[in-house]
């Protein structure tokens, strides 16, 4: 992450409660080292235990990405960067409703598993020819 990013970044991320006065123990690693691996994590589509070395230990990292998570962090993150990204485009910081890929290309709602689209017809013709 280059320094212009961090700058754009870091006043969107959270704050840990130490800095706030709340309590607790300060972290042992940096935010942009997190998003740094995070980032790697994406980009080369590695696993978890696949981190280089040079990155905090992929269990870390994990915990700060399963915590974001699960507090929906990493929506709202998602959501403020899109939301930054088009108004400096000059447009709307919401997408339309009606601009999801997903109604455009005319793919299901809901995609089912492969053995879901078995039909009864077929369950009993694939039943009678392996007796």
């Amino acid at each position: 992450m280059t320094d212009a990013e961090w700058v754009a970044v870091r006043p969107l991320l959270p704050v840990p409660a130490w800095l706030r006065g709340r309590g607790g123990q300060p972290e042992g690693y940096c935010h942009r080292q997190m998003l740094d691996a995070i980032r790697y994590l994406v980009a080369g589509g590695i696993s978890w235990r696949a981190m280089p070395a040079d990155f905090p230990v992929w269990g870390r990292v994990y915990a700060f990405f399963r915590r974001w998570r699960e507090h929906g962090l990493i929506t709202e993150f998602h959501d403020r960067l899109r939301g930054r990204v088009r108004g400096r485009e000059g447009r709307e910081a919401e997408p339309r409703q009606g601009s999801s890929t997903r109604s455009r290309c005319g793919l299901p709602r809901r995609c089912l598993p492969p053995h879901a689209a078995m039909t009864a017809e077929r369950r009993c013709r694939a039943a009678s020819s392996t007796s």
